[in-house]
This record gives C-alpha cells, structure tokens and sequence, in this order.
C-alpha cells in the first residue's frame, strides 16, 4: 500500500480569490447572489475572510509544509473601474506575495478564476472581441505590479467550465442559453490566453528575468460510453469530449483553431504553454448528449463519481499531445464529514506515483473550505475547517496526512494505516 511520489515532485494547495477572500468587490459573482441566484443564500462578501486573515492561512500552510501555493488575485478588486487602479490592493497583493516568498513558498499565480468586475460584464465581457484589450491591460498590470515576485502563472482557469456553465446551461453569471455565444467565449478566451502568454514573457524578458512558465488551467475529465458495444453511446461520448474540452486545447496550447471554436486568423501556429495545467475531478459516463454518473460508482457528497485512473488518462493524453511537465492544477473531492478524503487524495497520488509521468506539482483544491461558486458555503473541499460564522480555521484529520505524505515524500505502510485504511466510499 506504500508508495513514494516522483523525485522533485512537489505537493501544495491551491485557491482562487473570489472564493476565499471576501469583501464586495464589484463583481458578477456579488451580483449573482444579490440576484438571489446561490441555492444556498452564501454570500461570497463573506467567503474566509482570507483577504484579512492572509498571514494566519499562510502561517497554517507553512506549519503543514506546503511549499507552493496556488493563488489568484481579484481583477475587480485591483481595477474597481475600467480606468482606474487600486493602488492599495496591488500593494496588498505585493506584502501578501513577498510573506509567502519569505515564508518558503512559491506561487503559481491565477489572473482569470471565473470572476469579472461589473464594467466588464457590462461591456459583455469575453463574448465581444473588441473587449479583450481589457483582459491584456489587466494582464500587463498584473506583470508589472508582480513580476518581480512570480514567475509562473495561470493566464485563464477552466475556460470551458467557464463558457459551458455562463453561456450554455445558464447556471453562472451571467446566466445565458447559446449555443453560439459558448462557442464565441471559449474561441475569445483562447485568444486571450495566446496573447496573454507573449505579452507575460515579453514583459518579464524586459524586467531581465528568464525563468518564466506560464499555461491555463484545463478542467478536463474522462467520458466513457456507458455502454462500449452502443455505437450511439460512443458517438455521444466523442462529441462531449471535442466540444467540451479537445477543440479548447487544441486552441490554447498550439493556436489551432478548429470546429467548433470560430477561426482566429490573427493567431499564428505555435506552442503556447511551458506546462501542462490539469485541473481533474471526475469521469463522466454517456448514453447522451449530458452529464452522467456509472451506476455503482463510489461518489462525492456532490454526485461526482471517484475515478482515480482518470487523472492518469488525461495527463497521459496530454503528455501524447504536448511534451512539457505537468502540474496537476486541481484535485480533491467534496466530502463535508472528512470521511474518506484521505483515501481520494491517497488513490490519486498513488496512481500518478506509479505512471511514470512528468508530474512535478499537484495542487491539492482546496486549502481550506470555502465559498464553493453555485454550491456556496455548502460543499466543502479544504484540507482545512472554517467555521464560517467565527472564520476560526481547524486542520482536518486530511490536512494533518497530507502534511505527513510532505513530510516523508509519499505514503509509508504507517500512515496509510493511521489515515486510510478504514476509509470508505459513498456509493
């Protein structure tokens, strides 16, 4: 049962600054839920109060090991208008950044986690191709305000969860039904991340600084035909994965832009990203054109079927695509009781251990519980309690064997009995 992770293999946690800060911002997040559109009634105003309590998260985080963090800053917050800057969250940005450094831990930086500013949406946001200066204008403060401090970034998170949940089932911000206008945002976001991908190394080679990595975060998934014999079921499963996320990554890593996503006759072939960026979950089972779960899976608290061989699927298929390292972006599992989340994050490291793949990092999602988008306060996915009331923070019994499995580089015969063993699945 014991297994030690890949040489120079790195394990951290990751966040994102809408879910985890708090304040109101002024983005389309806060209007969603003064729109009354979070089941639950969280209010990201209130999240973890991180923007606060930053220091005693990163204190915790140094306590556990955790040597990289995974951190995304507020577009809202750092340009409340379009013409304007918050010079006061820059430099909060800046003392935050500069604590972690100084504390031993290096930051892969996010720009885009879901969330826009209000002048943004407003504008129409990444569905209108005139609007993505704004993007890049953002883009080039965030280089010049904190290049000096990160070398790796995160230019878009999830495009397509992004363009799939806003645009096509109308569940995110800003709440829309097309077809088309999905298509327009994944092709947009894709151009975005190119541009954005020159503009950060060019900005950080005039700053005298070469060791730049920068890529976006693929949410990416299996889908498997329910039934492999059901030439419908596996036609099905084909056209997800293309729409979902084959044509995205095609469009982002090399600049080839192929249907379904829009031409882009101003982007030239090449490669765009210095890492793979997995974010991975789940597998979805098809017999047709929507979500599905296999019938007697082990499953999350939200649904998601637990399929470990999966994450070793997708980076295999990127790795075929792409030769470049792999950070696994996201993984983790909603598991409000902390009941078998030791043994989620034990499966999925123990199948990368044993792949033979690049993987240098894996972020684990998330720190600590947080303001879970749709799902609000309800879905918890931290290594680390927060009592939203008090905003007291409690080490899970999983942040305490996730800091363990740091400690000894992989999981030995103890720790797999002392957090795992008695662990078992919803089913």
């Amino acid at each position: 049962m014991a297994f030690k992770l890949k040489d120079g293999m790195v394990l951290g946690a990751a966040s994102a600054a809408t879910q985890i800060e708090g304040g109101d911002c002024g983005h389309n997040w806060i209007d969603w839920y003064r729109r009354g559109k979070i089941p639950d009634g969280s209010d990201p105003a209130r999240a973890t109060s991180h923007y606060s309590l930053w220091r005693e998260d990163a204190e915790l985080m140094t306590e556990m090991g955790i040597k990289t963090y995974r951190l995304g800053i507020e577009w809202a917050r750092i340009c409340p208008t379009q013409s304007s800057v918050n010079l006061d969250a820059v430099a909060h940005y800046r003392e935050e950044l500069t604590y972690l450094r100084d504390h031993g831990i290096s930051v892969l930086l996010t720009i885009h986690h879901f969330t826009n500013p209000m002048w943004f949406e407003k504008k129409g946001g990444f569905t209108k191709a005139e609007n993505l200066v704004d993007f890049l204008d953002y883009v080039r403060l965030t280089v010049r305000s904190f290049g000096d401090l990160v070398s790796e970034y995160i230019t878009i998170n999830e495009p397509n969860v992004y363009a799939a949940n806003s645009f096509y089932f109308g569940l995110w911000p800003p709440g829309k039904k097309s077809m088309g206008q999905t298509i327009t945002v994944m092709t947009n976001m894709a151009v975005c991340h190119i541009q954005a991908y020159a503009l950060i190394h060019k900005l950080r080679r005039e700053m005298g600084l070469d060791n730049t990595r920068v890529s976006f975060a693929l949410h990416m998934r299996v889908f498997d035909p329910e039934n492999q014999r059901n030439p419908y079921h596996r036609l099905c499963a084909h056209m997800l994965e293309r729409f979902f996320q084959d044509a995205v990554t095609q469009a982002m890593c090399f600049g080839v832009f192929k249907w379904p996503l829009h031409p882009a006759p101003a982007i030239k072939r090449g490669e765009y990203c210095d890492f793979i960026a997995l974010n991975y979950y789940t597998r979805t089972t098809v017999s047709g054109f929507a979500d599905g779960t296999r019938k007697g899976a082990p499953k999350n608290d939200l649904g998601w079927e637990i399929y470990p061989e999966g994450i070793v699927r997708c980076c295999k298929k990127l790795c075929q695509l792409i030769k470049c390292p792999v950070y696994i972006t996201e993984n983790g599992t909603c598991d409000n009781a902390d009941a078998f989340r030791c043994r989620y994050i034990y499966e999925h490291l123990k199948a990368l251990a044993e792949s033979g793949l690049p993987v240098e990092r894996y972020y684990h999602w998330c720190f600590c519980d947080n303001f879970e988008w749709l799902e609000g306060e309800s879905a918890r996915f931290g290594l680390v309690y927060v009592d939203y009331q008090t905003q007291k923070r409690t080490v899970k019994k999983t942040g305490n064997f996730y800091a363990e499995v740091i400690r000894a580089g992989g999981v030995t015969d103890e720790i797999f009995d002392k957090y795992v063993k008695a662990q078992t699945y919803h089913y």
